[in-house]
Order: structure tokens, then sequence, then C-alpha cells
């Protein structure tokens, strides 16, 4: 039997609210992108590391939520916790390896293309694997060329927005890339549920794991407290919103030679003194 499938149960409310999470842990996460590019390799590895976990929490709970108002009139639908928080592991990790290497290597040519790709597959992931730990009296079914469709355009948005966050000018410049990074986030999402079809069994046995209501809370208290402390940690960085380096920091690429600092002396040379008008001094030794 055909499932009633409901993507909209409370309306615009579950969407909007969802992009506004997407947008926050983008920006939060670009933002850190853009900071590691301003420091030292010392620095790096930790700024790039706070930007895959929050943007990672900050897909996977615009997935949840936009997952509160999805509903099949005929089946209660429950979640399995062990899945369920697993997607958010997948999130970071896979998030984390993209924008590692554009950390690295730059937003542009192959590291682009490549980090891109591998952050767009990572939020596919956890949108899959997050709908893998869904438990109803039915079986999920998907079509192939909308599923692609929704993979192809998390690559896309995705790339685009790390592609943003690498230029390095500026706040608002990064708010624009959060933006399309929501914007992936929520269009794989709803593009992929398009994708979705619910074929229900004939018998009504009672389903295994939480309810949605029961995953509700843990998801605000973690990542989004987590994000909580990224934002404060991003509001406090002097460089956040400037978008400016305290100091280049000096890259070794083979066959480019480093130019050592300059340093400029403290202290002027003393100068010598002017001549007084109307005053010609001697070269001649006088005459005793």
């Amino acid at each position: 039997m055909q499932g009633t499938v409901d993507g909209f149960s409370y309306g615009l409310v579950t969407p909007l609210v969802a992009y506004l999470m997407a947008c926050l842990g983008g920006a939060l996460g670009l933002r850190c992108t853009t900071r590691s590019m301003l420091v030292a390799h010392s620095w790096r590895p930790g700024w790039l590391a706070l930007g895959a976990a929050a943007i990672g929490s900050g897909i996977w709970t615009m997935h949840f939520v936009a997952m509160m108002g999805f509903t099949v009139k005929q089946a209660p639908i429950h979640y399995d916790q062990a899945t369920t928080f697993a997607s958010l592991g997948v999130a970071i990790l896979m998030v984390g390896v993209g924008i590692f290497i554009v950390g690295y290597k730059g937003a542009k040519g192959t590291a682009l293309f490549t980090g891109g790709t591998i952050t767009g597959l990572g939020i596919a992931s956890m949108h899959y694997l997050g709908m893998a730990g869904m438990r109803l009296n039915g079986k999920l079914e998907y079509n192939t060329l909308t599923v692609a469709a929704s993979v192809v355009i998390a690559m896309g948005a995705a790339t685009a927005a790390l592609w943003a966050a690498g230029q390095v000018r500026g706040f608002l410049w990064s708010v624009g890339a959060s933006l399309v990074m929501g914007l992936a986030v929520s269009g794989m999402h709803y593009t992929g549920m398009a994708a979705l079809s619910v074929h229900l069994h004939g018998t009504t046995a009672p389903t295994s794991g939480d309810s949605a209501a029961g995953l509700l809370w843990p998801m605000l208290i973690g990542p989004l407290a987590f994000l909580l402390l990224a934002a404060v940690v991003v509001m406090f960085d002097p460089l956040m919103v400037m978008g400016k380096p305290v100091l280049t920091p000096v890259e070794n690429k083979p066959g480019v030679p480093a130019h050592p600092a300059v340093h400029h002396p403290t202290h002027r040379p003393q100068l010598r003194p002017a001549r007084q008008p109307g005053r010609r001094s001697s070269r001649t030794p006088q005459n005793r």
C-alpha cells in the first residue's frame, strides 16, 4: 500500500528554521575556513577543525528540524538513535576532509573541485544515512534520477560556497557564502525528499526506536550549544569581521625563493648639521 507523505506538516515553519540553522552552521564554518587562511600553519588545523564541526552540526541540525515536519499519515515514524547520531559524525568527518583540502591547497583549481565534491558528498551522506535511521511499518524507495540530482546540487553549491570563503573579502562576502551553503543543504534535502516514496506493509507490527520528540532535546542541547560556543569564538576574534591578516604567513613553495623580512632601524642616523648662511668654512689650515 502506498503511504501518503507530507513533508510540510507545520507549513513553512520547519523549512525556514531548517534553512536558518544551515546558514548559521555554514556562516561559522566558512568564517573559520577564512580565518585559517590568515594565520600561520600552527593555528590552521584548529580553525579548520572548528569550521568542519560547525558546518557538520549545522547541516545535521537542519536535517533534523526539517524532518520534524515530515509525516506519513498511515504510519507513525520513529528513529534509531545510533544511526541518527552516526550521521552527525559522518557529516563532520567528510566536511572536514573537504575543508582541510581547501584550507591547505587553496580555493581554486583541482583543490577546490576536490574539496567541494567531498563536502557535497558529506552533506548527501548525512542526509541519506539519517533517512536510513527512520523506523516505520513500511519500506522507503527512492527515484534514482532525483537522488542523483540532489547529490549534484549539494556538490555544486558546496563548491561555490568554499570558493567564496577562499576569496577572503570580508564579512559580507562570507555571509553570502553561508547563504549559498544553506541553499546547498536545504536544496539537497528537499530534492532528496522529493525522490522518496513509502510503501506500507499490510500488517500493523509495532516499530522500534525513538520518536522525533525523544530526539529533539538532545539535538537542541548538543549541536546548538556547540554552535553557540563557536559563534562566541568567532565574534571575539578581531579578524573575523575585518578579514585582514595581522601578518602574512610565509608559504614554502617549491621553485619560489623565500623572501626574508626586512627590519627597519628604530633610530634614524644623525644628519650632518646644515650650513648656516653667511659662514664659509675654510679647507686650508690657518697660518700661525
